[in-house]
């Protein structure tokens, strides 16, 4: 059995047809650090689903200094969902901070295939579903938490983040600076 049909059926139950029909529209890629496979204004047509590598998520601000919104680590999903839904100008940037073994998924034969299979249905409505409980989650850490702990809830998800990515990076996501960051990480000893 595919590996990758059994990641599918944990999230939500389908049939070897419909895993199948996914592979069709399904390209598998490996993306070069530094690479980016969502750009700022680009007007996206694939979905993401990370095999192996780091991808990182952020958005620019009008005098460049960027901000880091999400990670997505193996086996997850990565999109700028809000630019494919209405069909606009990606107002964030999707880049791999390691190389990556990726799947490119093309959203909107996805969609098509949603209208005639409600097993593939339930699972898109799935993921639709973990990634929003995952945004909720970082909102709630970002308003509630100190700095302090918000690294120590980001090396819980991470256990080696700081092998991984970048201080400034982590600083970037966390929401403050790398002078910062370094403090807290002298402070608990990491």
């Amino acid at each position: 059995m595919h590996k990758n049909f059994t990641f599918l059926n944990s999230i939500s139950d389908i049939s070897e047809d419909t895993f199948s029909e996914i592979q069709k529209i399904t390209t598998f890629k490996r993306i070069k650090a530094g690479s980016q496979i969502v750009k700022l204004d680009d007007v996206p047509s694939k979905a993401y689903m990370i095999v192996s590598g780091i991808i990182r998520c952020y958005l620019i601000t009008e005098s460049g200094k960027e901000f880091n919104k999400s990670f997505y680590l193996p086996l997850s999903f990565a999109a700028s969902l809000t630019a494919l839904m209405k069909r606009k100008p990606s107002s964030l940037v999707f880049e791999a901070l390691t190389d990556c073994k990726i799947y490119e998924i093309d959203y909107y034969r996805v969609m098509g295939l949603c209208k005639k299979n409600s097993a593939l249905k339930a699972l898109y409505t799935k993921i639709l579903e973990f990634l929003y409980i995952k945004y909720e989650k970082r909102l709630i850490d970002s308003i509630s938490l100190n700095a302090t702990e918000r690294y120590l809830q980001l090396k819980k998800q991470i256990p080696n983040v700081d092998k991984l990515i970048s201080q400034y990076h982590i600083a970037s996501y966390l929401g403050i600076t790398s002078v910062q960051l370094s403090r807290i990480r002298k402070k608990i000893g990491s």
